[in-house]
């Protein structure tokens, strides 16, 4: 089987993997216990931070261990919300966020909150001037996705972030998709707290952070935790935190080699599919605000989950959309924000580069597409 679903998840790297296994041996004690185990731990934990927050420009106070992306990003808009005004209950955020905050930000609608969700132009692109638009004198916070995972657009972060803290606005970004994949300074680029994965980046599942400015009032979701901070309950996963910080240590020492394979891979791709250019739209195919390792495609006439499970069959792995909605028969909330209609949104695929990912995959990969579109 031939992988090319990098954008979901990604196999654990053998640094990684060797990390957790030494750390489960030697550094398994709670970190919050005051025995020398525990010390060991606190010591692994209080290193693995270090290493993250120097990668991002940010003060190691300031990184906060959670089981994932999605608790990351929820945990925390909910706590910088906390500490903000209640008078200040508007928050701007897009349509094309990813599932677990556009379902959250849903919810806190439905708490008293006033939601605006951005509608980004038919490239996917949210502009400062759409931001500027919707701020109100009660506006408290700002969420915009970096990179999208379905449709690879990269939001322009630095220039919101600018803006909104010359308005005195928190900003929050969904970092997933781009930590470790593009430069990211959370001084540059402004922004009060970032989300961040470690299975998308080589790491372990089931461990992530969230990164907040120290100097940022923010109170937690549950009163009374004690771990993290009081940011998240429940013991850290040590040796999952020690194998994400390895994991993010060797791909930000790539990350410039990986960007220009990834280019190279995504051009060979594209010329492949001339032959079927007539039943193939390769969205922001000549944009360069995109992530390089992620390819939409919709192909005219063919719903994406058949093209996943011929695929399939064939022996590659595709997606149709954020894994996070597996299971669900509706077209892709993201595709159907750039104004395409429900049974054009339905044809979507992504194909998703990986570091190993090799030029034989790919030719490969491109002749049995093609073969499969010919024979529908």
């Amino acid at each position: 089987m031939i992988y090319l679903d990098y954008a979901a998840t990604t196999p654990m790297s053998d640094n990684a993997l060797t990390i957790y296994m030494k750390a489960a041996k030697n550094a398994f004690g709670n970190s919050s216990s005051l025995h020398d185990i525990g010390g060991m731990a606190a010591r692994t934990l209080q290193a693995s931070r270090k290493l993250i927050t120097d990668m991002i420009g940010g003060n190691e106070k300031g990184l906060y261990f959670t089981s994932g992306g999605s608790e990351a990003n929820i945990l925390a808009v909910q706590s910088l919300l906390n500490g903000v005004d209640l008078k200040k209950n508007h928050i701007i955020t897009t349509q094309i966020e990813h599932s677990s905050l556009y379902t959250f930000f849903k919810s806190l609608q439905i708490r008293g909150y006033e939601v605006s969700f951005l509608k980004p132009n038919e490239q996917g692109f949210i502009s400062i001037d759409d931001v500027t638009s919707l701020l109100q004198p009660n506006t408290g916070l700002v969420s915009v996705q970096h990179g999208n995972s379905e449709i690879g657009v990269v939001q322009p972060i630095k220039e919101i972030g600018r803006l909104l803290k010359n308005r005195g606005v928190l900003f929050h970004s969904d970092c997933v998709q781009t930590f470790g994949k593009l430069p990211i300074n959370v001084e540059e680029i402004h922004v009060d707290a970032i989300s961040i994965s470690s299975h998308k980046i080589y790491g372990p599942k089931g461990i992530g952070a969230a990164y907040i400015n120290p100097s940022v009032f923010w109170q937690p979701v549950i009163p009374g935790t004690t771990h993290e901070s009081g940011f998240r309950p429940g013991t850290v996963d040590v040796p999952g935190a020690a194998a994400f910080a390895t994991a993010a240590k060797d791909i930000s020492a790539s990350m410039h080699t990986n960007i220009e394979h990834y280019l190279k891979l995504r051009k060979e791709f594209i010329d492949l599919l001339k032959p079927c250019k007539d039943r193939i739209t390769l969205l922001n195919e000549n944009n360069e605000n995109t992530l390089p390792n992620i390819l939409s495609l919709l192909v005219d006439g063919i719903e994406g989950q058949y093209m996943m499970l011929e695929c399939n069959r064939f022996g590659f792995a595709i997606s149709t959309g954020s894994a996070c909605q597996v299971g669900m028969q509706a077209p892709s909330r993201s595709i159907l924000a750039l104004g395409y209609d429900e049974q054009k949104a339905k044809q979507y695929i992504r194909i998703s580069l990986g570091t190993q990912t090799s030029s034989e995959e790919v030719q490969s990969f491109a002749k049995q597409l093609i073969n499969i579109i010919e024979n529908f």
